[in-house]
C-alpha cells in the first residue's frame, strides 16, 4: 500500500472501463450512510462538486455554486452534473447529512488503491505510514478548530485516512481507530512521541 515513486505513481484515469466517471468507484460497494436515508449514489454528483470547487478555492457553498455555475461542459460531464446547477442550501443539507468518518473512510480506500503492495514490490521494501495531527486552517469557530489525525503514505505524501479529534479529547484515543480499517502488511507506521504509548505498539502488533 505504498507508492512506488512519486512521479511515477498512476493518475487515476476520468474514465473507467464502464464509460463511467472513475471517481464514481470511491462510492461503489461502500454506502456513504446519510442522515437522510437516501441513497449513497444520489449524493455522488454534488459531493464531487464540492470537492472539486474547493480544491479550485472555494471557501463557501455560495463560492461552490458560482464555481458550478462557471463550470464548462466538459468538466459537467465528468462530474455527471447532467440537471441544473444545485443550490447553495441543497449543498449545505448534504454536507450536513453525511458521516463524516465514512466519507473519509470511502475516499482514503480509493486513495489507497492506486498504490502498490509493498510485499509484492521487487526486494520487498517496506513502505512508510505517517500518523500526524493538524488544526484545520481557518476551521475555528466560537473559539474551537477543527483537529484531525490522519494518516499519509511517506512516499507520495497521499492521505489514506483521517480521524477528527472529539471536543475536549486528543489524538491518543483515536490512533487505533484510524489504523483499523488499513491494511499494515509491509507497511512501517511513524509516529511522534505523543503515541509512544504501549497499547499503540500492541494494536500495531495485532493488527493485520
Amino acid at each position: 500500500m505504498s507508492c512506488s515513486a512519486t512521479a511515477r505513481t498512476p493518475i487515476p484515469p476520468a474514465r473507467n472501463r464502464h464509460g463511467s466517471p472513475a471517481w464514481r468507484t470511491c462510492w461503489a460497494g461502500y454506502p456513504i450512510p446519510a442522515r437522510s436515508g437516501a441513497a449513497a449514489t444520489a449524493w455522488a454528483p454534488p459531493l464531487a462538486l464540492c470537492l472539486v470547487a474547493v480544491l479550485g478555492g472555494a471557501t463557501s457553498l455560495a463560492a461552490i455554486v458560482r464555481f458550478a455555475a462557471d463550470t464548462d461542459s466538459g468538466l459537467r460531464e465528468q462530474l455527471a452534473l447532467t440537471s441544473s446547477t444545485p443550490h447553495a442550501s441543497t449543498l449545505g443539507r448534504l454536507l450536513a447529512r453525511l458521516d463524516s468518518d465514512a466519507l473519509d473512510d470511502a475516499m482514503g480506500a480509493w486513495l489507497a488503491r492506486y498504490a502498490a503492495d509493498p510485499v509484492d514490490e521487487p526486494g520487498g521494501t517496506l513502505a512508510g505510514l505517517a500518523i500526524d495531527g493538524k488544526t484545520v486552517r481557518g476551521s475555528r469557530t466560537n473559539g474551537a478548530a477543527v483537529h484531525l489525525l490522519a494518516a499519509a503514505l511517506h512516499a507520495c505524501q497521499t492521505v489514506i485516512a483521517q480521524r477528527q479529534i472529539t471536543a475536549k479529547s486528543n489524538e491518543i484515543p483515536a490512533f487505533a481507530p484510524l489504523l483499523d480499517r488499513i491494511n499494515l502488511r509491509g507497511i512501517v507506521v511513524t509516529a511522534d512521541a505523543l503515541h509512544t504509548q504501549h497499547t499503540h505498539a500492541e494494536h500495531n502488533l495485532r493488527h493485520p
